[in-house]
């Protein structure tokens, strides 16, 4: 009988921390995926326009006829006039009290404006020149413009997450190897009684898995808990930050299960490992 010392050993807790580190990886990403999810579809269809005119009268003047033009177009669905009292609480933590004097210092009139279907360059590029034509001071963007660095971060964000994650597996899968070979240094005179015994690789396998199995489902359940635990004590952190935002990185059910599975994936591949470890090494003793 192959002594078999898991709590004892380093095996449980390198294996709770490579799961407690791919779960906050995992959560991390899934969280990055659906802040970027919720932001596409909020500004589908969405474009800005900015009124740029210095004197407020010929501003308010075009501000109103751009509207009018927009509400008048069968494929836009809603118009909204920005107020100004509303712009300047968005101006205010960068222009300060100066931000409520539009004389002090002017502000362009915005408009939030939602389009009916996709917003293709050539269609923003024909609503652009006939708005003009009416609105000689108006600026037209397309809400996704704007954002588009942002997502290109979030994008190299979950690259960095799925990258740290697989790194964290190779890193597990040779934690164990290493492992399962030293056992079996450690116990090369027993495992020459078993085979004198009549016993075969496979038996001898299966002892070395289940016995590394163990000790990866103790340390799997301890590094979820840690995972999760993490997870949900950065997610009242960002959730005091009041960010729309970041709010929409809420994780799902469907996000939970992924994380769930996360241990019993880490299971299954030291078991995995192990095993074929045990039976290549098995293979090759003279």
């Amino acid at each position: 009988m192959m002594p078999q010392a898991r709590i004892a050993g380093p095996m449980p807790w390198v294996i709770a921390i490579m799961i407690a580190l791919t779960v906050m990886a995992t959560g991390a990403g899934l969280a990055l995926n659906n802040i970027a999810s919720n932001a596409r579809a909020e500004i589908a269809g969405g474009v800005t326009v900015q009124v740029v005119e210095g004197a407020p009268a010929a501003r308010e003047r075009q501000a109103r006829r751009a509207v009018t033009f927009l509400t008048g177009r069968g494929d836009v669905a809603s118009v909204r006039r920005v107020p100004d009292e509303e712009l300047a609480v968005l101006l205010e933590p960068w222009l300060g009290p100066a931000a409520t004097n539009s004389e002090a210092v002017p502000t362009p009139a915005l408009i939030d404006v939602r389009l009916s279907g996709p917003v293709t360059a050539r269609r923003l590029q024909d609503l652009r020149a006939e708005l003009v034509r009416e609105v000689p001071a108006a600026r037209l963007d397309a809400q996704a413009g704007w954002l588009a660095p942002v997502f290109d971060a979030i994008r190299s964000l979950q690259y960095l997450a799925i990258g740290l994650i697989v790194l964290l597996a190779f890193t597990s899968i040779a934690a164990v190897w290493l492992a399962a070979r030293s056992a079996l240094g450690s116990n090369r005179e027993t495992i020459d009684v078993i085979h004198h015994l009549g016993g075969t690789d496979g038996q001898i396998a299966r002892i070395f898995q289940r016995s590394i199995g163990m000790d990866a489902a103790l340390g799997g359940a301890a590094g979820l808990a840690l995972g999760t635990g993490a997870i949900f004590v950065l997610g009242q952190q960002f959730t005091g930050l009041g960010s729309g935002l970041v709010a929409g990185g809420a994780l799902h059910w469907q996000d939970w299960l992924a994380i769930a599975a996360v241990p019993v994936i880490g299971v299954a591949l030291a078991v995995l490992t192990a095993r074929y470890t045990v039976i290549g090494a098995l293979r090759r003793m003279p």
